[in-house]
């Protein structure tokens, strides 16, 4: 496929810019993947399309604050942002400078620490941060939250807690799973009152989820690595799901991504493990009945991944639809329910 076919036009004043007053007060695009038939409805209405003994996964990663600012020996200024930590003291970053630092330089960040260029793999730089003190608690300290390039405003004290889901708990994503910005605590537990089964996996978000596609062929892309872990009482409740012929649905593409990497032996198996995972139109899903998700960049790869799950026409429809209607779409917008295409 070409990657212009994933390509629509996107009026400016859609694109959300702050989240909507409270978490669950978006609306919501139901899609048929059988019909194409769409339902207009509320995120209050989520619970009312789920049965007893259904499973929702969600991801439990945490928004680190990965965004810093700094300088190079030479002066010159430069923004750094965290892709992924290492270890205590190691990280792999994007950095933006007029000129790239090369190997063995060294900047300083926040006028605080100093950083060795160590290493290099393409885009991405790998740093070495001269302090005791660990890398995760110097970006609490030092860093900045890393919002979306298409959010035009800086972070704020709304941003830090919005652009985080209620449940958050591992460290290490640059960018939120944004499906589950929609929840707050009394929907989790309406959920759990009606019998409604929830679990986690952790996928650690990086910042290549903006990215678009830059190829005209789909198939050249390249994808960035990411860090998931599927908990084996995950693999259970999934198992014990589908055999009571219960639905599972994915609270997210990062979700859908970890459970399908967590499957490509043809059979989902627990752990901890890297993910480039690359899903386009043609690929057949194994673990998710059903897909809750944001409305995404065009050219993007998560707009192919769910143009592969509800089906390239229905998603196309679909898009097209919440335009005339203007939802509002990408990190703070509005969600859809999707269907798997049989």
């Amino acid at each position: 496929m070409q990657t212009k076919d994933f390509d629509f036009h996107l009026p400016d004043h859609l694109i959300a810019q702050h989240p909507a007053p409270q978490r669950n007060a978006s609306r919501l695009l139901q899609v048929s993947a059988q019909t194409g038939h769409l339902i207009d409805s509320r995120f209050l209405d989520l619970p009312n399309t789920l049965s007893k003994d259904d499973l929702l996964i969600f991801n439990d990663t945490r928004v680190i604050k990965a965004r810093l600012f700094g300088q190079k020996a030479t002066g010159g200024v430069i923004e750094v942002m965290i892709e992924r930590v290492l270890n205590d003291h190691e990280a792999h970053a994007l950095i933006r400078a007029s000129r790239s630092p090369k190997i063995g330089s060294t900047v300083i960040l926040d006028n605080a620490v100093e950083v060795k260029i160590i290493g290099r793999d393409d885009d991405l730089f790998h740093l070495k941060f001269l302090s005791e003190t660990p890398v995760l608690d110097f970006l609490e300290t030092h860093g900045n939250l890393p919002l979306p390039p298409y959010i035009t405003h800086g972070a704020d004290s709304t941003d830090e807690t919005r652009y985080q889901t209620v449940y958050a708990k591992h460290a290490g994503a640059v960018a939120a799973p944004t499906a589950g910005l929609h929840f707050d605590e009394a929907m989790l537990e309406q959920l759990k009152q009606q019998g409604i089964q929830i679990a986690y996996i952790t996928l650690h978000v990086g910042a290549g989820t903006f990215q678009p596609v830059k190829v005209d062929n789909v198939a050249d892309h390249k994808m960035h690595s990411e860090v998931y872990h599927v908990p084996d009482e995950t693999v259970a409740l999934i198992k014990s799901t589908r055999a009571a012929g219960r639905k599972v649905t994915a609270v997210g593409t990062t979700v859908l991504r970890a459970l399908e990497s967590a499957a490509q032996s043809g059979q989902l198996t627990a752990g901890k493990q890297e993910t480039s995972i690359f899903i386009t139109p043609g690929y057949t899903f194994n673990v998710v009945d059903r897909l809750l998700t944001n409305f995404h960049l065009p050219k993007s790869t998560l707009l192919m991944l769910v143009s592969a799950f509800a089906g390239f026409d229905n998603i196309k429809h679909a898009y097209q639809y919440a335009i005339e209607n203007e939802y509002r779409f990408f990190s703070y917008g509005d969600a859809m329910l999707l269907d798997k295409q049989a």
